[in-house]
């Protein structure tokens, strides 16, 4: 598991810091900050790394707890799972060529979509205007899933190809074969997925006379198929 504190260089390094200060929770006495994402600890070995582009693209995942403030989110629409301070998720992480960061994200989307599919969640995928991305990102895609009892959709993963913007930051370069200048690679992550808000759409779009129906995907993991009423 990567760590679950980081410095301000490894938030400053994948853009975290300035722009989310607000968000993150900072252990002032050590000058530590809980992380927000796998994102930032997993892109952060590669500081200072020079890869021969014979070995990307790099593929990372991690599963780790995720720590935000939600700073300024109020009112009924963010409460119980929908919202939280500390919530599970699984992060994927690619460092690739400029030249295939793109075919890399498509990649991406799909990998997150087939999971969406095989839940057997409504869902939906945005492509986010100029305005509603991150200043690090230069694409994103978010993905939604309808939670049937709140009726509203709800953010339960978002892609993003980031360039050269974090390698830029990071010194994290790449040298093809046969020159002795590296280049800026690209980064890329997703997540994959964020927990709560997957869990409670699973409790409210499958509800039955008879109970909360699991999907088919997830019966070998939880041992059981339904959820019964309480008598």
């Amino acid at each position: 598991m990567p760590p679950l504190m980081v410095n301000e260089d490894s938030g400053y390094g994948t853009g975290q810091l300035p722009d989310k200060d607000a968000q993150m929770y900072h252990i002032t006495l050590d000058n530590f900050y809980l992380i927000p994402t796998a994102e930032v600890p997993v892109t952060n070995i590669y500081r200072d790394v020079i890869l021969e582009s014979k070995d990307l693209p790099v593929k990372n995942t991690a599963y780790t707890p995720c720590f935000r403030r939600e700073a300024g989110s109020y009112g009924k629409d963010v409460r119980g799972l929908n919202r939280l301070h500390q919530f599970d998720k699984v992060e994927i992480v690619q460092i690739q060529h400029p030249e295939k960061s793109y075919d890399s994200l498509a990649e991406m989307v799909l990998h997150v979509e087939s999971l969406v599919m095989k839940l057997g969640l409504p869902y939906r995928i945005v492509r986010l205007c100029g305005g509603d991305m991150s200043f690090t990102s230069s694409l994103t895609f978010d993905f939604e899933v309808f939670a049937g009892a709140q009726k509203r959709w709800l953010e339960v993963s978002s892609v993003s190809n980031f360039e050269s913007f974090q390698a830029n930051r990071l010194r994290l370069r790449f040298r093809d074969e046969g020159s002795k200048k590296p280049a800026l690679a690209h980064t890329l992550n997703g997540s994959s997925l964020a927990l709560p808000r997957i869990v409670a759409a699973l409790l409210e779009n499958n509800q039955t006379p008879e109970g909360i129906i699991m999907p088919e995907a997830l019966v070998p993991y939880t041992g059981f198929r339904i959820i019964q009423k309480a008598r």
